[in-house]
């Protein structure tokens, strides 16, 4: 199994430690700036890509000399420097993709981050946005297990598609039977884990599953 984390360009005000990631991260690839903040965690991009209009010469000069590759494509192009990224990652095969800073910069940059999703979930590759108060992720239809993560503790389900049918939450404190949610509906927004874990089910839709925490929460990510 591989697992790939890509690094945008977000504020590193919401970028958690990616030393936190070390044991769930076997490669690291940057998006322009992305790989940068890489390598100033003390960690070594496999592949640094993007037009890498956000850096200096010297910034420039630093990634190239601490990465394994560093691929440079033109300001105007027709996909994000995420993507990109993203298409790198993919020729590793990967299970399981983290992507980190893409959230809390441009929200026009983010919500479509956030739709790069389905992309993954297309692929059959688990995709994961995680800064330094969420961990995002997608659901396709069918019964999952969820497990309690403690710097993370509040568990919040979103439409993705228009319409989510049949969802039931069972080992949470609001639990939940057969229960159709459309979009703007709040029905599952911050619920909480009895134990240490618990299940959701649907029959049909995309689900946005997030792990949250509150701003004060200053507990580091496990």
């Amino acid at each position: 199994m591989v697992s790939v984390g890509i690094v945008g360009n977000g504020p590193l005000e919401h970028i958690p430690s990616l030393q936190d990631f070390q044991d769930s991260v076997d490669v690291w690839i940057g998006a322009d700036r992305g790989a940068l903040t890489i390598i100033e965690n003390n960690l070594r991009p496999v592949f640094a890509a993007g037009d890498f209009d956000s850096i200096t010469e010297m910034e420039r000069e630093r990634i190239e000399r601490n990465s394994d590759a560093f691929l440079e494509y033109p300001v105007e192009k027709d996909q994000t420097d995420l993507e990109i990224a993203l298409w790198q990652a993919y020729d590793l095969n990967p299970d399981c993709i983290y992507l980190f800073g893409v959230t809390g910069g441009r929200l026009d940059h983010a919500m479509v981050n956030m739709q790069l999703l389905y992309q993954l979930l297309k692929r059959n590759i688990r995709g994961i946005i995680a800064d330094r108060q969420n961990l995002l992720e997608l659901a396709e239809p069918g019964k999952h297990s969820i497990f309690h993560h403690s710097a993370f503790p509040n568990i919040s389900f979103l439409p993705f598609t228009p319409e989510i049918k049949g969802l039931t939450l069972s080992g949470f404190y609001y639990p939940l039977a057969d229960e159709t949610v459309s979009w703007g509906s709040t029905l599952c927004i911050s619920n909480k884990l009895l134990s240490k874990s618990g299940t959701f089910s649907f029959e049909a839709g995309i689900l946005l599953v997030i792990k949250s925490r509150d701003a004060e929460f200053n507990a580091i990510p496990r």
